[in-house]
């Protein structure tokens, strides 16, 4: 049974920072693509960041690209977002997802966590 399990979520001021982890489990093959997805309070989920299954290729949306890193650590089954110099408007929920095929859209996302909520207030 595949399950994805977010955290590293938090409250912080513009400007902050917040590290966002999501662990994989039970995927076969392992390590598959996984993508981070966003959902504000009354608006569609978005993706945020992709990252290939090696590690070896990722992709941003304009508004984070810059800001936001995804990395992942394959020994650890856990797929990492660094967020820095947030802004109101990257307050959301977050969720993890395993991509397949590997491309930044919600409908290729086959498996998502429960979310880690992130708030960032001027």
């Amino acid at each position: 049974q595949v399950h994805l399990e977010e955290s590293g979520g938090g409250s912080v001021q513009t400007g902050g920072s917040l590290k966002l982890s999501c662990i994989i489990s039970g995927y076969t093959p392992s390590n598959p693509c996984v993508g981070w997805f966003r959902q504000a309070l009354g608006k569609e989920r978005e993706g945020v960041a992709r990252i290939t299954s090696r590690g070896d290729a990722t992709s941003y949306v304009n508004p984070v690209r810059g800001r936001f890193t995804v990395s992942r650590d394959n020994s650890k089954n856990t797929v990492y977002l660094q967020m820095n110099s947030l802004k109101p408007d990257d307050t959301a929920m977050y969720y993890c997802a395993v991509l397949q095929p590997c491309s930044l859209q919600v409908k290729n996302a086959n498996y998502w966590g429960q979310g880690t909520q992130v708030t960032a207030s001027s």
